[in-house]
């Protein structure tokens, strides 16, 4: 048995009964666990998940927006009063996770493009929040793909990574379309068909990828929290790393 993955609030992770390793979408097999550990550890130049580090950017993030939804507030996230720390929550996120850089079009944009991003999020549907990996049903992925259709109208357009990085960031029921996932799990767009197929991943690998849904890190003190990583988050780690190597 591998040795297990200890967060700070000491959960115990096992291998699956089938092992470490499980089906690559891309042909071939992918170690779930390696990967999932090279994320939160960290490996070669990438700091892992560490609360000062890049990747725990995701947990600052999805951590404002999820307790707007906790207490009911969603709406709230567009009022007068957090208008503007929303959109930078969001913004730095986007900043942190490579969407600023080079030639991109954000890069000439300050947080207060979010405005109409922002507002967009708070009047969702609200049964978009609690879809996840393992409920991609075809209704389910009718409401993510019409999410996205409303997100990329809210800025003029986006490419398929910006609006995935922003769904993953603020509701987590998508894994993040970026070049190194789409090599890592096998696709090329974010559509029906790729979304069915990771619905039809997590029920085959549901045990191992359930057991890393580790906790959020809270900003404050950087310890974990009780708000647990999505599936499609989990997802998005172990095929962001095998796209990476």
């Amino acid at each position: 048995m591998p040795p297990a993955y200890q967060t700070g609030d000491e959960i115990q992770l096992r291998s699956a009964s089938r092992g470490p390793f499980s089906g690559n979408p891309t042909g071939g097999l992918v170690d779930l666990e390696t990967n999932l550990r090279r994320y939160l550890d960290g490996v070669a130049t990438q700091d892992g998940r560490k609360p000062d580090a890049r990747y725990a950017s995701f947990d600052y993030c999805f951590n404002y927006f999820q307790e707007f939804r906790e207490f009911g507030r969603i709406g709230e996230l567009a009022s007068a009063p957090n208008i503007q720390v929303s959109c930078l929550q969001l913004g730095f996120y986007l900043a942190s996770w490579g969407m600023f850089r080079g030639s991109a079009k954000l890069l000439q944009r300050s947080v207060r493009h979010f405005i109409p991003l922002i507002e967009t999020i708070a009047s969702a549907n609200p049964a978009v929040w609690t879809i996840d990996a393992d409920a991609y049903t075809a209704a389910n992925i009718e409401a993510l793909l019409a999410l996205a259709h409303a997100l990329r109208q809210s800025l003029g357009g986006m490419s398929d990574i910006l609006v995935t990085k922003v769904m993953l960031g603020v509701y987590g029921n998508v894994p993040a379309f970026d070049t190194y996932f789409q090599r890592g799990f096998g696709v090329t767009k974010f559509n029906a068909k790729s979304l069915r197929k990771i619905g039809t991943y997590y029920g085959e690998n549901a045990e191992l990828l359930d057991r890393y849904r580790v906790p959020t890190l809270d900003f404050m003190t950087g310890q974990s929290t009780k708000r647990r990583y999505t599936r499609a988050k989990v997802i998005d780690m172990a095929f962001f790393i095998a796209g990476m190597t």
